[in-house]
């Protein structure tokens, strides 16, 4: 699974409840938690406060879905959650196992190598150079992006946020699932 947040900014329309501003980010309005399997289509979605931080964003996506883990067999190879290099696996670790103690017997936090200066000059490139499996999360936000009700907030809760979000989300697995016409 990859995860990933995207912050998005709010409109007038936009209640106070979900109104925050994300300094990392300096976007005014929410954010899209959003964790995926290794094509892209989503696993879980959940919709905060741009204020809420990455990790706090992860926590209560995984604290919510705790139940899919919960019911994983401990016989089975853990699940690895590929993370950015914002979110800090020690303090997952510590909050999730406060909810759910066996959890890391299930799952495991994997950052995502960023290649350096030296290794791109190596392959012959320079500026942005997509790392490694993130591409997939990145390629799933610009699914998002052709929704045009997503591109800003327009909701007036969180719910109806994420709602939207799944809808688009829903659309999108079953143009994948149609026969081309």
């Amino acid at each position: 699974m990859i995860i990933d947040s995207q912050a998005v900014k709010n409109t007038c329309n936009a209640s106070i409840e979900s109104k925050g501003f994300c300094f990392y980010k300096s976007t005014n309005g929410i954010k899209r938690h959003l964790v995926v399997d290794t094509l892209g289509f989503p696993f879980f979605t959940h919709g905060t406060k741009a204020s809420v931080s990455d990790d706090a964003g992860l926590i209560e996506v995984l604290t919510l879905n705790i139940d899919y883990f919960k019911s994983k067999p401990l016989n089975i190879p853990k699940i690895t959650l590929l993370l950015d290099n914002g979110y800090h696996p020690e303090h997952l670790t510590k909050e999730l196992e406060k909810n759910y103690p066996e959890i890391m017997t299930k799952i495991k936090f994997e950052l995502s190598e960023k290649p350096s200066k030296s290794e791109k000059q190596a392959q012959g490139k320079s500026g942005f150079v997509p790392v490694k499996a993130r591409w997939v999360i990145e390629r799933s936000n610009a699914w998002m992006e052709r929704c045009k009700i997503l591109v800003k907030n327009f909701e007036r809760s969180l719910a109806a946020a994420t709602a939207k979000l799944n809808l688009c989300l829903i659309r999108l697995m079953i143009r994948r699932l149609a026969p081309s016409s």
